[in-house]
Parts: structure tokens; C-alpha cells; sequence
């Protein structure tokens, strides 16, 4: 019971601390301007004054915005998932 309590203690732990990273990620990904500050409609080979690949359509933005609120919920499911098991182990659930 306490090897899976820690174990999911540091999936949860890891999960966490990478939603920042993924978010900022996804962020910059699906960015609808580059950096002079016009608006991105295909891709610009600029190192400089480049846009995402991504916006080739606006719902793969869109999705792309979403992520990490699934990445959320699946942290989530995992201490879920990890309660219960370990309140299964000692016969409560």
C-alpha cells in the first residue's frame, strides 16, 4: 500500500510540475502573430520573423490550446486512481 502511495505521490509530483512547461509550450505554438506583430497566415522561413506551422487551419490552434487542460485532467485521473487503489488495499473501499 505505501510503495503505490509513494509511486502515485510522484507521478502527481512530475505531472504537476510539467504543466507550466506543456502550457507554454502549446502557447507558442499556436500563436496568431509573429514577431513583428502581423498576423501569421502560412509559414515564414525567417528565423527572425517566423510563424508556427500549426495555424494552417484555426481549430488545429484550437486544439493545440486545449491540451494541457487535458494533461490537467489526466493528473487528476491519476490521483483518482491512485486513492483508490490504495483505499482498496486496506479494505475501506
Amino acid at each position: 500500500m505505501i510503495n503505490r502511495l509513494i509511486g502515485g505521490f510522484v507521478a502527481i509530483l512530475i505531472g504537476v510540475s510539467l504543466i507550466g512547461p506543456i502550457a507554454t509550450q502549446t502557447a507558442s505554438v499556436s500563436e496568431s502573430t509573429n514577431a513583428s506583430g502581423s498576423t501569421c497566415t502560412y509559414a515564414v522561413d525567417s528565423a527572425a520573423d517566423r510563424c508556427s506551422v500549426y495555424l494552417s487551419s484555426s481549430w488545429g490552434a484550437t486544439i493545440l490550446r486545449m491540451v494541457p487542460g487535458f494533461f490537467a485532467l489526466g493528473i487528476l485521473g491519476i490521483g483518482i486512481a491512485v486513492t483508490y487503489g490504495a483505499l482498496s488495499d486496506a479494505g475501506i473501499v
